[in-house]
Order: C-alpha cells, then structure tokens, then sequence
C-alpha cells in the first residue's frame, strides 16, 4: 500500500493529512496549546466526588482532570513514593536500581482513603477535553517510544498482540529482559517487529532519558506544573505510523520540514530522504486534492460515486450514520442483492470516514436491510476487515434484527469537525435576499448619480447573468436601450457568474472600475 503524509502549516497550528494509495483516510490537527494524550502533569486535588469514588485534579487548564478511583493504576503507591522523592531531590530515583515498590493497589477500594484535598499527584493525560469534560487523567505512568513503551514500577515485558508468530515473540522477550533496567517493565510495539537489538537499545536509552529529565524537573516545580510533554502530533503520528511502505512525506515550511527531516533521522535514518520540502505556490493541500477531499468526505451528508450516500449526525451521547441507496447505478439481481451491494460499499466508507473525523464512542449504523442471514454475515466480515487498518481499539457487533450494526471505537480526542458549508454570497448568511426589481433601481439610481456628476458617454456594467437578462430582454424596449435614450449614453451590459445577485460593478470605456 503507498502511503503519503502531507503536512500543512496554518496561523493556528499544523494540519497532518495521511493518504492511502492517494486516498485521504486521516486529518489531523496540531493547536498551539491544550492537552495531549501522554502529558504528564504534577496536579492537585481540587474536589473528592465520594457518590463517584472519582476526584478532580487541577492541572492548569480551564476545566479541571477526572480521575477514578480505578484510573489510579495497581502501582499509584510506588508513582506517589517516587514523586516525593523526586520532589526532595533524591537523584536515586532516576534509574530505580534501588527503588523498593510498594504494595499493588487494591482493585476495589475508596479514593478518599488514597488522595485528600490539596495533595499533590503525578498524573497522565489519557483523554483530551471533549465538550464541556475535561481531559481525563490516570496515575498510572507510562512514556511511550518508537518501538517501546516504557512503563516505570513494573519488571514485566508484553508483547503486542498483532505480532503473530511466537519465535519473534519469543525473541522480543529474551531480548527485552535481558536488556532493561531493573524496575522498568517494557511494552513491545507492533513496529518493533524485526528490528535489531541496536534499534531497540536505542529507543530504551532514549525512553530512560526522558524519566530523567522529568525526575529533574519534579524537584523545582509547583503545582499545577507539566513536566513530561508528549510529542507533538506531527512527530507523535510519524512515531506510531511510520512503516516501510510509508515512502513520503510533503512539508511546507522549512523550519518544520528541517524539524521532521531531522525526527527520521533520529528513528529511521534508512528513511530520511523521504521527507520532501514542497515549496510551490500553489496550497499544499490545493497540490494534491486534499482539500476537495475534505470539503466532499466531512458534513452531514456523504456521497459515494456509485450514488450512494451516507447521513452522519453527531450528538453528544452518540454518532449516528443512516445509509441510503440513493440512486445507485449498479443494478443486482434483486431487492437482497442490491441491499448487499449499497451496505458493502457503505461499510467501506464509514471504515474510512471513523479513522478521517476520529469518531470515538458509541457509534450506530442503519444499514439497508436484508433478510438473509449468511448477507448479514457478510456485510459483518467486511467491516471487521476495513477495519483492521483502524489502530484506534474497537469492537464491532453484529447487525441487529433491526439492521442495526453497534461499533464502540476509542475515544481519546474530540471528533473531527470541519465546516464545509460558505456563507451564502446572495443574502450574506441572513436567508434573505432583495427583489430583484430592487437590484435593478438601485444599478438605476447609481447610473444617475453617476451622469449627473460627468459627462460620461459610455459606460459598461457587469452584473449577475440573472440581472444582464434582466435588462437587455427586448432589445430595442429593453430597460437598457431606455435608460440609453434617457441619459444619452451608450451602456454595455455584460453577465458575469462570479457576481451574486446583488452585485453590478461600473467601469469606464477604458476598463477602469468606477468607485462608487
């Protein structure tokens, strides 16, 4: 499969597009500031919610963590020892070789028993803000790598799940035991698949790296006070997707494209000259027909070529996609097998349009019924199979007796939301608009205005096609040739479609507009 990743600067912050065999299939969107899923936070307990056995933790933002009493993680009494420590400068704590870990924290318990008010927590960003929540926290700390995920307090090494075969599941477990430091458990990555003992040493050091400096940092802050930053979402998403068949990367600014270039280095240097400069005129996202994409795949309303199309409301419990057969071209030997056809297509587009709006949650889909059920079986395997790209974590059910397929897929980042709709240019958002014998009074009223004040003999009007036919219908008794014979003066009147209905411009017989 050829993957690209094209990558757009704006005022705001960065736009990430990744396309699959030039399809868009991801967008994502870097803000200047927010939470991110991977900070780590030196917070304080603001409230204690017993009725929710949860609390809430002010770690700087506009709206106040969550965080659970099961969101604390087994080994919260080992992060609370360290932070302390930490706190008091005990340098020991950087490496753990000597580090005791405190008993496991009961699975079933009360949180006012572990944390008071105004204590102060180490906590880690797993969800950002959604609507009117806040970012939702955990005590259970873990910095992830390229290849790696280093979590501190354990001695334990896990194997992805998608790498398959045992002898290389096998060899990622001697390997990782017998390089990792005492105390730091280690979670292997899919990516880490086949990858030399030099690759994965690497991204230790760099992980271990990293806990120090967060060491350093906990002994001269205050709370609330970030002191671990995850990366960007340009780099985070290089990190988690890049992978042999990803052969380029378009950047449009330099400082970024030196920025990107020099990450590869530092994780793939086989790959650093995928990385490209694009440095035309014209929009990168213009370029390559991301912005087309954007405008027809977001909204609540999604065509498919074949003529079907999709309708996809959001609210806040849910996200709801009805699917239409519209007028779709191809025609099946019946009623079931045409019903088969839209919903395969349909499930390849909702595939595509979870991983584009990042749709989290609940999500229920109203296929096109169907009465047998080996069709229901099928329309059921393929949008498992569409799915296997998504790396977001999901559970797929099958279709109900009601044609009803239920889909909860992670949610760590508010959906996707692009405004696809203009400002109508006719009646400028209101819903309403001047008649149009109103347009044509006022182009008269200027047209006086204008003779009254010069000595013009001709003059050229450019107005809406609407207008011009309008005003030169008849000819010799069209309103043109009678404000002609009024004034004396000979008007060209020319259509033009990129005028609204209310607009008319005036130009002189050189071509000059005429300020009015």
């Amino acid at each position: 499969m050829d993957k690209e990743l094209v990558i757009a600067t704006e005022t705001d912050g960065v736009q990430i597009a990744l396309l699959e065999d030039k399809r868009l299939v991801e967008l994502h969107k870097e803000k200047d500031s927010g939470f991110v899923v991977g900070d780590i936070y030196f917070g304080k307990v603001k409230k204690i919610m017993q009725g929710l056995n949860a609390a809430f933790i002010d770690v700087g933002g506009d709206k106040e963590g969550f965080m659970h009493y099961l969101d604390l993680g087994p080994d919260y009494n080992s992060v609370d020892k360290y932070m302390r420590l930490a706190m008091n400068g005990d340098a020991s704590v950087k490496t753990l070789d000597n580090f005791k870990i405190e008993p496991i924290l009961e699975k079933v318990g009360n949180l006012g028993n572990v944390l008071k008010v105004g204590q102060p927590v180490l906590v880690q960003v797993t969800k950002e803000p959604i609507s009117t929540k806040g970012p939702k926290l955990s005590g259970d700390i873990s910095i992830a790598g390229r290849y790696l995920v280093l979590t501190p307090f354990s001695n334990k090494v896990s194997i992805s799940q998608k790498i398959k075969g045992n002898e290389e599941r096998n060899r990622l477990r001697r390997l990782m035991q017998s390089i990792r430091p005492q105390n730091f458990g280690v979670i292997v990555r899919t990516v880490a698949e086949g990858r030399t003992v030099a690759e994965l040493d690497a991204d230790l050091r760099h992980l271990l790296d990293s806990w120090a400096q967060m060491t350093d940092k906990l002994k001269r802050v205050n709370s609330p006070c970030k002191v671990y930053a995850e990366l960007g979402t340009t780099t985070a998403l290089l990190r988690d997707v890049l992978t042999d068949d990803f052969n380029t990367i378009y950047v449009d600014n330099a400082d970024l494209y030196n920025e990107v270039r020099q990450y590869i280095k530092s994780i793939d240097p086989e790959h650093e000259d995928i990385v490209k400069h694009y440095k035309l005129e014209t929009p990168i996202f213009e370029q390559f027909g991301i912005s087309r994409d954007i405008r027809r795949a977001f909204g609540k309303i999604v065509t498919i070529r074949s003529g079907v199309y999709l309708y996809v409301e959001h609210t806040e419990a849910m996200h709801v996609i009805d699917v239409n057969s519209g007028n779709h071209i191809k025609a099946g030997t019946g009623q079931e097998d045409t019903a088969l056809q839209v919903n395969i297509e349909s499930a390849k587009e909702i595939a595509r349009q979870l991983r584009l709006r990042d749709m989290g949650g609940i999500v229920i889909v109203d296929f096109v019924d169907m009465n047998k059920a080996e069709n229901r079986k099928k329309l059921f395997d393929v949008m498992t199979e569409e799915m296997r790209r998504d790396k977001a974590r999901h559970t797929i059910l099958p279709l109900s007796k009601f044609g009803l397929m239920q889909i909860t897929r992670q949610r760590v980042r508010p959906a996707m939301e692009v405004d696809v709709q203009e400002k109508c240019p006719f009646c400028d958002g209101t819903g309403h608009i001047k008649q149009s014998l109103v347009v044509v009074d006022e182009i008269e009223s200027s047209l006086n205005y204008l003779l009254s004040a010069s000595a013009e003999k001709r003059l050229t009007i450019i107005t809406h096609p609407f207008i011009h036919a309008y005003l030169t219908k008849g000819w010799l008794r069209s309103i043109r040739h009678k404000w002609q014979r009024k004034h004396h003066v000979r008007l060209d009147i020319r259509p033009s479609e990129k005028y609204s209905l209310l607009d008319f411009r005036f130009f002189h017989a050189n071509g000059d507009e005429i300020q009015m």
